[in-house]
């Protein structure tokens, strides 16, 4: 496990030397422009582990993506052994089905600290709520970025990510009224404590996520890209390709309906991803938005 084959898979050719913003920003765009979020392991009967050594030959090797507890583990390694000051935390989604945060704490982020301001690097939750860059870990101030306006709300010691979206333009009409769509402008993301977690505190987690029916990992499957441009998402058999400020203040959000034979095809051509065994798409309504 080393260094130049984590670059090699992600194709940053950019300086090792310097921990300034500038370059973990650069490190974090290489990754989630060629690392997938996607849960398919789920669906053709794989067992998603934490163990690091399995994250790397996963995610590097076999060239697949992964989860947060994945992606954010991954990315935590390189940014430490690159000489960053870093450390996990643990945060709860907002669920906006149920209009509240989960009451388990399921995604894992990364915390880095450079010239005494911290920031979250998280390249783990996919869709349209991806950062892009890193945050500055503030409270109150609107951080305007590709995807959207992001802003960090904390009280009482705990922080709170939301994002704004810019209205959307859909050319299939079909899908207008799709619940793969974010139907409000303003959404909610997650709340975290600044508590250091360890990736041992996730593991009760990553068993529940993939096996219990109420998760949502189980009931979708899941790979989503960011492009230079946007971002792609194969959801069950729906490909969705989303273009950020296609025009003024609007996003192009493209759906098509996939055969049973073109799924495989298109995560090959779509997310460079080839998978060892066969996977079942699944897409139960009503669990997901992007």
């Amino acid at each position: 496990m080393n260094l130049e084959e984590y670059f090699a898979r992600t194709g940053y050719k950019g300086s090792l030397e310097k921990q300034d913003l500038e370059t973990l920003t650069d490190i974090f765009q290489h990754h989630i422009r060629a690392v997938p979020f996607e849960n398919l392991s789920i669906h053709c009967g794989e067992k998603i582990t934490l163990e690091f050594e399995h994250v790397y030959n996963k995610i590097v090797r076999r060239k697949r993506g992964g989860w947060c507890m994945e992606n954010n583990q991954l990315l935590g390694w390189v940014l430490k052994r690159l000489g960053y000051d870093t450390s996990f935390l643990g945060a709860y989604v907002f669920n906006p089905h149920q209009n509240a945060y989960a009451t388990i704490m399921t995604h894992l982020l990364v915390k880095v600290v450079i010239d005494g301001k911290a920031y979250i690097v998280d390249g783990g939750f996919g869709v349209s709520y991806q950062m892009w860059q890193p945050m500055e870990l503030v409270s109150g101030k609107d951080q305007p970025q590709a995807p959207g306006v992001f802003r960090f709300t904390e009280k009482n010691a705990i922080w709170y990510l939301e994002k704004m979206r810019r209205k959307q333009y859909i050319p299939n009409q079909n899908f207008s009224n799709s619940d793969l769509l974010e139907k409000k402008e303003c959404r909610k993301v997650y709340m975290f404590s600044l508590e250091p977690r360890t990736v041992e505190e996730f593991r009760f987690q990553c068993t529940y996520l993939q096996t219990s029916p109420d998760s949502l990992f189980t009931k979708k499957s899941i790979c989503t890209l960011q492009t230079t441009d946007g971002f792609r998402a194969l959801i069950g058999w729906t490909l969705t390709e989303t273009t950020y400020n296609y025009k003024e203040n609007m996003d192009l959000v493209e759906f098509i309906t996939l055969e049973d034979e073109e799924v495989e095809k298109t995560l090959k051509e779509k997310f460079n991803v080839t998978l060892d065994r066969k996977l079942v798409p699944i897409n139960v309504k009503g669990f997901y938005t992007i």
